[in-house]
């Protein structure tokens, strides 16, 4: 068995807990292609190596479970969740723009201009 630093070991706790993430997400809301799957995988893998550790320590705070806790269990927790939820933060936000879009070309259809009251 190889020696691994405790950076090593919460590493391995992020990309474990992102990749988990990923592929829970793409179960829960199934994508329309392998584009699509292969973007929101992504997304959900980098957030979840990016947010994990603060957003284990939050929720680890908010249940006042962080003693009880080691490191890799709330980085594996908090990288796990920050990606699960990567993908439906940024399909909010796209779906919001899609709609203030879909309106604005409406309106340009229309010949409005958007100084016009």
């Amino acid at each position: 068995m190889t020696d691994m630093s405790q950076g090593n070991w919460l590493w391995a706790a992020k990309g474990m807990g992102a990749i988990a993430g990923s592929a829970a997400s793409l179960v829960y809301i199934l994508p329309q292609g392998r584009r699509e799957a292969a973007s929101r995988f992504i997304v959900g893998v980098m957030c979840g190596v990016v947010f994990g550790g603060t957003v284990g320590l939050k929720v680890a705070n908010d249940l006042g479970i962080e003693e009880r806790l080691g490191s890799f269990e709330m980085v594996l927790m908090g990288s796990a969740l920050a990606s699960l939820c990567a993908w439906w933060a940024l399909g909010f936000v796209l779906k919001l723009l899609e709609q203030y879009g879909s309106e604005q070309l409406r309106r340009m259809k229309k010949g409005e201009n958007e100084h016009d009251n």
